[in-house]
């Protein structure tokens, strides 16, 4: 998509940060604007993040135009702000790209660009990796500078924290500017304890200067009257602004400063820019700037499909299919009614995990723990210590962040927490960072681990039902998006634990197929005259299934959405050879790389376990097999 350079005159001429340099600075702020309204026309186009690189706009310029990025080096933190940036950086015509096959990557990614100095998805890794980068570089004799860009609801997770202590207390100091973000949101309203101090923040620029000149006088800050000002500063400026925990680590506070407001950006930055050591620079800025729909609905922009930039979303019509994350919403609710010892807790994952309904219905049995993935799985163990009935909604990829407390204080202590793990399996557009490709193989090897996968909507209720029932650890994982269309019911059921399901008697080869693989197999299976065995459970394996199944057959197909490596096929070949069962068996999953972004069933299909790729696989394993289709006959 060609820019239209009557439209974005200024916009037209900048191909890198280069191109932005060479403007006036009494020109940046309608640089800034014709950046937001660029944002909005390609995003309405194409769909993406959106609300979040609205907000960061001024930011943006004012960081590119005063640093000479790529030298100097910017890294954003989880990088749904960065389409602005993207833009900026060679990427302009483009971004309508984004999040489609082939095209620009939702979030910052190394491959693509050097102006994208760190990759990233997963939120509060900048203020580590811009540490790490700065201590690097500062070994070397390198003065190039090192920025991180991390918001306030990223600022919530302990790893962001860990960081700040770190570089607080180095000597010699790193030479590190941290930028907060501060807008009052995550992906939903931000929460705890961080969120309410920087709720009270105060612009104090009169404290500022006498900091600064009061530095000039006393000199050295290790001299006695340096010491003694320096600790008198912190505790009369706590009393009004939030700057003496990040003072109290080491940092030089600055702000809070009008995120929006070029000239004091500029001018606050070109003072941050000179001066060493660790920095905070605290700007507050509103998430969805300039695009009214957005900034009253920040929720609902924060990621969008294609829209009319004039009209704004606008609600589709008709009854919709409901997704797997409404099965688990519906459930939930319906569980808790029956169950008042259920809590249910999310890390900052309300709207995508399907906790809106439970929050309203339920508000004193929600927790959301902020971007403390960690903190919401031992919170969970505590609960399960006092007869509570915990159930942690996470996201696949993030329950990876979590994957020791799971261990240690889940599993190991065997309690009662149930893991309802959305997003599993294939992913898509959001690309590798987000892929719920692994965890069939780090939850089958946990002890004490119950692990189950739903081939459709009533399995799916009947799994958490079941995981819930269930006296120890279990976990349920979900892909994104709809199933087969199975109406899930409304009822508490539960299923035998460790039981699979023959669902079609066919000849000469059976299909073992886990979770979302099944209807793809089924398709297989009535096609070519194989058996199709819904397994169910990855732990534990269905042993009596699998061995009748393993007798009767010449060869067994395995089909999981999840790498094979250590995946669910690879506990059927461990119980057949265990039970010195031979047998060829053909292994199919995802692949040992990581997938980039494009469409589910663009990856399905690429990793060979859609219905055509499993066909084929087989074809080609035992070839006899196209000669003749024998009938079938439905099982189960």
């Amino acid at each position: 998509m060609m820019i239209d350079s009557a439209r974005y005159p200024r916009l037209a001429r900048i191909q890198t940060p280069d191109d932005l340099r060479t403007f006036d600075e009494s020109e940046l702020r309608a640089v800034a604007d014709e950046l937001r309204a660029y944002l909005i026309e390609s995003v309405g186009k194409s769909g993406g993040h959106f609300a979040a690189g609205l907000g960061v706009i001024e930011l943006t310029v004012a960081l590119h135009y005063l640093y000479q990025t790529p030298h100097d080096q910017l890294v954003w933190d989880v990088g749904h702000q960065t389409y602005p940036h993207k833009i900026l950086t060679g990427r302009r015509d483009e971004i309508h790209t984004v999040k489609q096959k082939d095209g620009v990557a939702p979030f910052p990614k190394r491959e693509e660009s050097e102006y994208d100095t760190f990759g990233v998805g997963h939120s509060s890794t900048s203020i580590s990796a811009a540490l790490g980068m700065a201590i690097a570089r500062q070994a070397e004799g390198d003065e190039r500078k090192v920025v991180a860009v991390i918001g306030d609801g990223a600022m919530t997770a302990g790893m962001a924290f860990e960081a700040l202590m770190h570089a607080g207390g180095m000597e010699p100091e790193p030479n590190l500017l941290v930028i907060l973000n501060d807008n009052n949101m995550s992906i939903s309203e931000a929460v705890g304890g961080l969120t309410k101090m920087l709720g009270r923040a105060t612009g104090s620029r009169t404290l500022n200067a006498l900091r600064e000149g009061g530095k000039k006088i006393l000199g050295d800050k290790k001299n006695n009257p340096a010491r003694f000002v320096k600790r008198w500063e912190e505790h009369w400026k706590g009393m009004f602004v939030p700057s003496t925990m990040f003072e109290e680590m080491g940092f030089h506070y600055t702000g809070p400063i009008d995120g929006h407001d070029m000239p004091a950006l500029l001018s606050t930055l070109k003072t941050l820019r000179a001066s060493k050591g660790p920095k905070l620079l605290h700007v507050m800025t509103t998430k969805g700037k300039g695009y009214e729909p957005a900034e009253g609905d920040q929720i609902g922009y924060h990621a969008v499909g294609p829209f009319d930039p004039v009209k704004g979303l606008v609600a589709k019509g008709g009854a919709k299919k409901p997704t797997y994350t409404d099965v688990f919403s519906d459930w939930l609710c319906d569980a808790a009614a029956a169950e008042p010892r259920l809590y249910g807790i999310t890390p900052a994952m309300r709207e995508g995990s399907g906790l809106v309904r439970f929050s309203k219905e339920y508000p004193q049995r929600y927790f959301d723990v902020a971007i403390a993935e960690q903190h919401a799985v031992t919170l969970a163990a505590g609960m399960a210590t006092q007869g509570g009935k915990p159930v942690v909604a996470i996201y696949s990829t993030f329950l990876q962040r979590a994957y020791d407390q799971l261990v240690h204080d889940v599993a190991i202590q065997d309690l009662d927490v149930l893991f309802a793990i959305d997003r599993a399996g294939v992913v898509g557009p959001d690309g590798a960072t987000h892929a719920g490709n692994l965890d069939l193989s780090f939850l089958r090897c946990v002890p004490n681990l119950v692990v189950m996968a739903p081939s459709n909507e009533a399995e799916c209720r009947q799994m958490l039902s079941t995981g819930l029932q269930h006296p120890g650890p279990a976990a349920v994982r979900y892909p994104r998006g709809t199933g087969t269309g199975v109406a899930a019911g409304s009822d508490l059921s539960t299923l035998p634990i460790g039981k699979g399901e023959l669902r079609l008697q066919g000849s000469r080869i059976a299909l073992l197929a886990f979770g979302s693989t099944v209807a793809a197999a089924e398709q297989v299976g009535r096609e070519l005259g194989l058996s199709v065995v819904n397994m169910r459970f990855i732990k534990p394996l269905d042993r009596e299934l699998v061995l009748a199944v393993a007798a009767g057959h010449e060869g067994l197909v395995t089909i999981e959405d999840n790498v094979v490596a250590g995946g669910a096929g690879s506990g059927v070949g461990e119980l057949l050879n265990a039970e010195g069962v031979l047998r060829p068996i053909l292994h199919l999953g995802l692949p040992d790389s990581y997938q980039h972004h494009a469409s589910r069933e663009d990856l399905l299909a690429e990793a060979g376990i859609d219905a055509a790729g499993i066909r084929a696989a087989v074809l080609k394993r035992w070839p006899q097999l196209a000669a003749a289709t024998p009938p079938l006959s439905a099982a189960g």
